[in-house]
């Protein structure tokens, strides 16, 4: 008998250790309910939230069910006189939360994973997302658009800035920014961060930079193009005019899905024909991407080409063909991962502040999931095995305590 009882004494100090630092971070978050007639604790009731959502739970009908399921157990970690959480209990409670609450305790546990990993050296994609399912014509909300900065070597949302429209990324995106450290990273933005504003406040933070150009900076754009133009201009000069620029190149060959891609990297740092790098002072190179795909099967071949500019006065042209193609980590394994294993595209909780507050929720039961070292398995089986292995739950939301 004895034995048994040490057992569950180990059992229950491994729970209370795992819920530790949300305990303590939501019970900082303030109470957006009226006092009177509160039946579930605020902590409680997202942590369960949260604790749901790791298990494969995408809504509120399915973390009542999982509640119901787990009542007893759930009933030694939380005071629960009146039963688990309904699903009317979990939409009024993050309908209520404001989302910037919410997300300061996202950040910071994330804060404290970062102190952890380190942010010397890293990778940190800047992307933005539409949640399409949030979009409310009946009551004239705008789908929610979330602006995330992923760092590519960890697998891990460092923050995430929410905006109403697509177009308003960029004063998102330099707020978002500010509220990281980025001494030693390399941030990479596609075109809509190519701003004079978000270089600054990068160099202004310590980091470099790495960003898409298009059309939106159209004198930049036909400059860059120019830039490389005259490097492949052989002919011979004359004393009035600039020198040929110097282009440093990488190339290199993937063969994989039935497709062959080639790609060239070019690296310029002769700035000459840039008139407007007074503007860009930052700026110490540009860079020309040349993609061309080849699909096997009906060997038909298409090229496209994209230009960046870039900060740091010693990176090597592998290093940017590297960090370019990396960036799309962001869509890879956030985006597509909350698409095809969460299924926030077809997410339909939108009363008041629901839709923003399970869009963090989500981000947060991700990050958990990839915290994990010895994952083997994708984010949809990693979440079904939370559902089933209780320890292995446990594990997940104990990996800030490691």
């Amino acid at each position: 008998m004895s034995r048994i009882t040490q057992e569950q004494k180990i059992e229950l100090e491994n729970e209370q250790n795992a819920l530790a630092f949300f305990r303590q971070a939501l019970a900082a978050m303030p109470e957006p309910r009226r006092r009177q007639g509160i039946r579930y604790p605020l902590p409680a009731v997202v942590t369960i939230a949260l604790m749901a959502m790791v298990c494969g739970c995408d809504d509120a009908e399915a973390m009542e069910l999982w509640g119901e399921a787990n009542a007893e157990w759930l009933a030694g970690l939380f005071k629960l006189p009146h039963g688990t959480p309904t699903q009317d209990v979990f939409l009024a409670v993050f309908g209520a939360i404001k989302p910037d609450g919410f997300s300061s305790v996202f950040q910071a546990w994330v804060d404290l994973l970062s102190v952890k990993v380190g942010m010397q050296g890293k990778h940190i994609a800047v992307d933005g997302k539409t949640s399409r399912r949030s979009l409310d014509k009946a009551k004239n909300r705008p789908a929610i658009h979330t602006v995330s900065a992923w760092l590519c070597d960890e697998g891990l949302v460092l923050g995430q800035r929410q905006t109403d429209a697509k177009s308003n990324e960029i004063t998102a995106i330099p707020a978002l920014l500010r509220t990281l450290d980025l001494t030693g990273t390399t941030v990479t933005i596609d075109a809509m961060g190519c701003q004079t504003d978000i270089v600054k406040t990068i160099a202004d933070g310590g980091g470099q930079c790495l960003i898409a150009v298009k059309d939106n900076q159209p004198t930049l754009h036909a400059e860059i193009r120019e830039t490389f133009a005259q490097a492949a201009d052989h002919r011979v000069r004359s004393v009035d005019e600039p020198p040929r620029p110097e282009v440093a190149v990488f190339e290199e060959v993937d063969k994989n899905h039935g497709r062959v891609e080639k790609r060239r990297c070019e690296l310029c740092r002769s700035l000459d024909w840039i008139s407007t790098h007074d503007r860009w002072p930052q700026v110490s190179f540009v860079v020309r991407v040349i993609r061309e795909r080849t699909v096997v099967a009906e060997q038909k071949t298409s090229t496209e080409t994209a230009y960046y500019i870039g900060t740091d006065a010693n990176l090597l042209v592998s290093a940017a063909a590297t960090i370019i193609r990396r960036h799309w980590s962001v869509e890879n394994e956030l985006h597509w991962v909350l698409d095809m294993a969460f299924r926030e595209d077809e997410a339909r909780h939108r009363a008041r502040n629901c839709a923003a507050n399970f869009t963090t929720l989500r981000r947060f039961s991700l990050g958990l999931l990839k915290r994990d070292p010895d994952r083997k398995l994708g984010i949809a089986n990693s979440r079904k095995r939370a559902g089933w292995d209780r320890a292995y739950l446990l594990r997940i939301l104990g990996a800030t305590q490691d």
